[in-house]
């Protein structure tokens, strides 16, 4: 008896009193919301990095598509009778430094324009799937969030693309002194100087109409991903490995870039200092009269040599660093 009314008594005492508010077994501290909980700035960093790796590896090929795509026979831009022949002409007339001009723009405005895009795709995207990763969008909603992630970024960008385009360009000393630049922040205040901020968004229609071109090269690509993690019953954002993510990346961009190139021609033809258009339809009509359908593909042989190994190198160099950054900042 004395041991069962000693387990009685201690059962009862251990029952709170209902009138009394209970404490909270920790003391743990609030959780901290984010202000903006889709973004993550390790995607600006990631995508920063991997579009300037690209950038430094092959500007060379970049300034020869220009140059390329911009010769329509009515201008001063030299004629070169290939790729082989423009190399070995702009080294002969320009040494390396000919092949590396507009570098310095190519290296800020690729980086921050890969940047911009993953960051804003990427919280875009999350939004949509509202955090949950393993909910896939489909075709039509991947290319809407691309599609704003890219008037985004182009409204940031675009001035450094024309500066990047006219530095490309500059292979003579032109007459007007307002049109030859020492540098990247030389051209922008000579340009903006020169022609306000109209002349720094040159080309920014067709580089409206470009936007398609990131809009399908990333629908193609996370569909490709979505479908081969779906094959390999797994979920939709499990990791893939690097030799992967490159054919993925090689692929889509193969795809985007023949489908939209002819927007480029327009938009260089456009930002082009040794040349004046009235605007974009005078531009493409122009184009069409003197030059048909082969001049709107002008400069898509090295182009694509540049573009295929340029994604490959920056998909590669996001997926992999954006992971282990996450990955990094998610430890205590």
């Amino acid at each position: 008896m004395n041991v069962l009314g000693s387990r009685t008594a201690t059962t009862v005492n251990r029952v709170p009193d209902m009138g009394q508010p209970t404490k909270p077994l920790t003391n743990s501290p609030p959780v901290k919301k984010s202000l903006f909980p889709h973004v993550k700035i390790e995607h600006l960093v990631a995508g920063f990095s991997g579009g300037v790796a690209s950038t430094l590896i092959l500007h060379p090929l970049d300034l020869l598509k220009i140059r390329f795509a911009v010769n329509d026979g009515r201008n001063a831009i030299p004629n070169y009778a290939g790729l082989g022949n423009a190399v070995t002409t702009i080294f002969r007339q320009e040494g390396i430094k000919g092949l590396y001009k507009g570098v310095t723009p190519n290296v800020w405005g690729s980086g921050s324009a890969w940047g911009f895009y993953f960051l804003f795709y990427n919280s875009i995207k999350a939004w949509i799937q509202g955090d949950n990763t393993k909910k896939p969008l489909g075709p039509a909603l991947h290319m809407t969030a691309a599609a704003e992630a890219g008037i985004l970024t182009l409204m940031i960008t675009n001035p450094v693309w024309v500066v990047k385009t006219r530095l490309c360009l500059q292979f003579d000393k032109p007459i007007d002194p307002t049109k030859s630049y020492s540098g990247m922040w030389d051209a922008f205040r000579k340009i903006y100087g020169a022609e306000g901020v109209r002349g720094l968004y040159k080309g920014f229609v067709p580089g409206m109409f470009g936007v398609s071109h990131g809009a399908l090269q990333f629908m193609t690509y996370e569909e490709m991903k979505t479908f081969y993690n779906e094959y390999r019953r797994l979920p939709i954002d499990a990791k893939l490995e690097t030799s992967e993510y490159i054919v993925f990346a090689a692929f889509s961009k193969l795809i985007a870039a023949g489908l939209t190139y002819p927007y480029q021609v327009i938009r260089a033809r456009l930002q082009d200092q040794h040349r004046e258009y009235r605007g974009t339809w005078h531009c493409i009509t122009q184009t069409w009269r003197y030059e048909s359908m082969r001049g709107f593909y002008k400069g898509i042989g090295p182009n694509l040599l540049r573009v295929i190994p340029a994604t490959i190198i920056t998909f590669a160099v996001f997926e992999n660093l954006s992971s282990y950054l996450i990955k990094l900042n998610s430890i205590p």
